[in-house]
C-alpha cells in the first residue's frame, strides 16, 4: 500500500528564462534555487511527494532538489526538452495517476512563494467543499483588466482573505477528484487552448454576458481568449458544472515576473532580502540580483 501524503506536487523546471524577473534575471539556476527554497518554506508541516520534470536540465538541478528534499519523498524524471505543452500534459498524468494524496499541487518553477502559506492553501481547500481550485498567486492583471471585472466571493479563512476569480495560470491545487472530473479541459490546453480560456470555461466567468457575446469578433486580445474557450471547450460551457477559483489576499506566492507582481507587498524589499540571504548561505555575492 503506497504511503500516505498531505499533497502529491509535479514540479516542472527547465533551465531558460522565459520572463524578466525582479531578481537574478541572467541566472536561472539562482533564480531557480531562490524559488524552490521559498516553495519548502512555504510547506510548513505538510509531508509532500514530489515528482520533479527536468526538462533539458543539466545535473547540478538534479542536485538541488535533492538538496533540499529526501530521496525517499523525490521521483526525479529526466526529460531531452520536451518544452511546456508536454510536461504540463505529463504533470497531468502523474497527479491522476498517483495514489499518494487526493490534494495535488501544479507547480512551475519561476513561482516565489510566502513562508507557510501552501500549507495554509491546503487547510483551505480541506476545511470547504466550496473551494474547487486554489492559485496561490493574486495577480496584478484581477486589478487592471475587463476580463477580471466581475462579480466575486469573498471568504475569510487562516491569515488571508480568498475572493473567487475568472482564471489564472497554471500553478495551482485541487484535489484529485476534481481534477478527473475536469481532465478533458485541461487536456485542451496540450491541444493547443491557452490557459485562460480553459480556465474561463471552467469558472464560465461572463461567458454568457451580452457584453462579453458582443465582443466575440473583435480583435482585442481578451476576446481572443472567449472565442478559444468556446472553440475547445463549448460543451463544458453549456452543460458542465461551474466550478470556483480562488485567490489569496494578500498573495502567497509571486510570479516571478518584473511587470506583474502582485499588489500590497513592497516586494523590492522583499526581493533584494531574500536574494541576499540566499547568496549569503551559498558565499556569493548579490551581483545578479537586479531589481
Amino acid at each position: 500500500m503506497a504511503k500516505k501524503y498531505d499533497l502529491a506536487v509535479a514540479y516542472r523546471i527547465y533551465p531558460g528564462v522565459s520572463k524578466v524577473p525582479p531578481v537574478f534575471s541572467d541566472d536561472k539556476y539562482m533564480l531557480s534555487e531562490l524559488c524552490l527554497k521559498s516553495f519548502k518554506e512555504s510547506l510548513g508541516s505538510l509531508k509532500v511527494k514530489l515528482w520533479v520534470l527536468l526538462d533539458n536540465c543539466p545535473a547540478k538541478y538534479t542536485e538541488l532538489f535533492r538538496k533540499y528534499f529526501d530521496d525517499d519523498c523525490l521521483e526525479l524524471i529526466q526529460l531531452p526538452g520536451e518544452g511546456n505543452a508536454a510536461t504540463f500534459n505529463l504533470q497531468l498524468h502523474i497527479l491522476l495517476g498517483q495514489k499518494y494524496s487526493e490534494y495535488v499541487y501544479f507547480a512551475e518553477d519561476d513561482y516565489l512563494y510566502l513562508p507557510n502559506q501552501l500549507e495554509n492553501m491546503v487547510e483551505f481547500i480541506r476545511s470547504d467543499r466550496d473551494v474547487d481550485f486554489v492559485t496561490p498567486y493574486d495577480h496584478l492583471d484581477y486589478y487592471t483588466i475587463s476580463l477580471h471585472d466581475h462579480q466575486r466571493t469573498v471568504k475569510a479563512f487562516g491569515n488571508r482573505h480568498w475572493m473567487t476569480a475568472a482564471s489564472t495560470c497554471l500553478t495551482f491545487l485541487t484535489t484529485k477528484t476534481t481534477l478527473l472530473d475536469s481532465c478533458a479541459i485541461f487536456n485542451t490546453y496540450v491541444q493547443g487552448n491557452s490557459d485562460a480560456a480553459l480556465w474561463l470555461s471552467l469558472t464560465k466567468c461572463k461567458m454568457f454576458d451580452l457584453a462579453t457575446c458582443l465582443k466575440y469578433f473583435s480583435k482585442d486580445w481578451i476576446a481572443y481568449h472567449y472565442r478559444l474557450a468556446w472553440h475547445w471547450c463549448w460543451w463544458q460551457l453549456l452543460f458542465g458544472r461551474t466550478y470556483k477559483l480562488w485567490v489569496p489576499i494578500p498573495t502567497s506566492a509571486i510570479h516571478m515576473e518584473n511587470q506583474f507582481l502582485s499588489p500590497t507587498i513592497d516586494w523590492n524589499e522583499y526581493l533584494k532580502q531574500e536574494a541576499a540571504k540566499l547568496a549569503n548561505e551559498l558565499g556569493q555575492q548579490t551581483t545578479s540580483t537586479k531589481i
